[in-house]
């Protein structure tokens, strides 16, 4: 595929760069909590501007209907992206309308705008490969060339990630690049031995990553919501967790026709209501009270799965071990976290929650080989599904 690199080799001063970036980034009202996506995104940026180029930059905001909706405004996204370039961003009240037309015709050359959220338009998500064709045209009418680097959307079929693709010249841009050549890694032939830590709520979520990984790693971890379905199959009692009763089976085959190799939580913290000021307790396995809910994993665990990381060579991480987000549960993914880093393997955070947790917790982002920006498309990749706005660079 053609690189960004390669678009700036050719010569980019003057043109109209349609950048495709995921700033997706969690907002508390209008204050933007955790800005590490827009800071992935700006090499890219940044290294158009320099050259030149007119970047018009296009990204999407939580889950609007295909229509305006202030909540899910850039506005917030474009005052940070224009602190962290320095610089001014021009920011269109509209996708494809008046204000962005005259908002791109106005840009100077190496200067920034953004457009207003994506999926403000209804054709941009839509199933209809006409309605999304159309909205992908008047995509193309703002600008030259096309540069993809939304990793965390490359596995959707949406127009401003895969059918601009097909109206203009298209590049993939260097975040793209990284984290596509990281998960050929994994998926080739990882140093041994490879390791995945798993977390998250639900079993049914991560079945098909689990299934296909199973026969290429030595060990998984199992954390999160997700361990008490496979703590159930083991015929224990989980009192008030969260559960996945028809998982069960699926969990009990897992767990059989691979012996030794999923590794489940010793201990958890349990609690008797899901907030911050709930009481707790720390319990083995077997002694769940009925009432009481799994919100993390336990002491005993982090220690045990501390070792295994320990002697990896190479670790995936993905989903957290508890709810995080309250301290009398951020222990599990802490201690999990802290191994990876404290281990010499080569160590890659899976994007979502994971990501945010590093950030959340204050541990080192350094200390990992790699942090993804995109947890859906790095498990999509990795359960050897095709991603779509990466196959269509390709050509």
């Amino acid at each position: 595929m053609k690189t960004v690199k390669d678009l700036i080799d050719e010569g980019v001063a003057g043109r109209r760069v349609f950048v495709r970036a995921d700033l997706n980034v969690p907002l508390d009202g209008a204050r933007i909590t955790d800005d590490g996506r827009i800071r992935a995104a700006l090499p890219t940026i940044q290294a158009l501007a320099r050259a030149g180029a007119k970047v018009v930059v296009a990204a999407h905001l939580g889950r609007p209907k295909g229509e305006p909706e202030p909540k899910f405004s850039l506005a917030p996204v474009a005052t940070r992206l224009g602190e962290l370039l320095g610089a001014p961003v021009a920011l269109a009240t509209d996708v494809v309308g008046d204000s962005a037309v005259s908002t791109v015709a106005s840009l100077p050359d190496g200067a920034v705008a953004l457009l207003e959220n994506v999926r403000f338009e209804p054709g941009e998500t839509s199933k209809d490969a006409a309605e999304r064709a159309a909205l992908a045209d008047r995509y193309a009418a703002l600008a030259d060339v096309f540069v993809s680097d939304g990793f965390g959307v490359v596995h959707r079929k949406q127009a401003s990630v895969y059918d601009i693709a097909a109206k203009l010249p298209a590049y993939a841009g260097g975040l793209v690049l990284a984290e596509v050549e990281v998960l050929r890694q994994l998926a080739g032939e990882p140093k041994r031995p490879y390791v995945v830590a798993l977390g998250g709520s639900k079993v049914s979520d991560k079945l098909a990553v689990i299934e296909t990984l199973l026969p290429k790693v030595d060990a998984i971890l199992v954390g999160g919501g997700m361990c008490f379905t496979f703590l159930a199959a083991e015929g224990l009692g989980v009192g008030d967790s969260l559960l996945e009763s028809d998982m069960i089976d699926t969990c009990k085959r897992l767990l059989a026709e691979n012996p030794g190799k999923i590794l489940l939580p010793a201990d958890v913290v349990i609690a008797d209501d899901f907030s911050a000021e709930a009481n707790t307790q720390t319990v083995l396995v077997a002694n769940i009270r009925e009432g009481w809910k799994g919100l993390d994993i336990g002491p005993i665990t982090v220690d045990r799965y501390t070792e295994v990381i320990a002697g990896a060579g190479t670790i995936f991480w993905n989903g957290p071990m508890g709810v995080f987000e309250l301290a009398p549960f951020a222990e599990g993914t802490r201690g999990v976290a802290q191994a990876i880093v404290d281990s010499p393997a080569y160590s890659v955070v899976g994007g979502g929650d994971s990501a945010a947790a590093v950030r959340l917790l204050g541990l080192p982002e350094d200390g990992f080989s790699h942090i993804s920006t995109g947890g859906g498309a790095s498990l999509e990749y990795l359960e050897g599904k095709d991603l779509p706005g990466v196959a269509v660079l390709e050509g």
